[in-house]
């Protein structure tokens, strides 16, 4: 009796590693889930800031010294703008992703401004 059931979970192993093997995501479609692409602008500094204020300080705070979320003050001195970018697309914890509430020019160009507190 315990061979047909050790037989039937291991069919049943078998099945589900060939199902996954077939939809899962290959290494380049989450590669290019994973790190979206920051589009090239210049920075328009009080576009971002006016961007930011909209909807940054809620959680981050007015002068962008923390609140809910962490300090953004000096953000640039420990990451980059491509970090910025994508975390800002995407979201990170219980920050939500603005990838669809902003273009992504807009989410560029606050990563830059970002990433100039130092």
């Amino acid at each position: 009796m315990q061979k047909w059931i050790m037989s039937g979970l291991f069919f049943v192993a078998c099945a589900l590693a060939i199902a996954l093997m077939f939809t899962l995501p290959g290494k380049e479609e989450v590669a290019h889930e994973e790190k979206p692409s920051m589009p090239e602008v210049t920075m328009d500094a009080a576009a971002a800031d006016a961007m930011v204020k909209a909807s940054c300080i809620s959680c981050h705070g007015d002068q962008l010294q923390g609140g809910a979320g962490p300090a953004l003050d000096q953000v640039g001195g420990h990451m980059d703008v491509e970090a910025i970018y994508k975390i800002v697309s995407n979201g990170k914890g219980i920050m939500p992703a603005f990838k669809g509430q902003l273009t992504d020019e807009e989410i560029a160009n606050i990563a830059l401004y970002l990433a100039d507190h130092k």
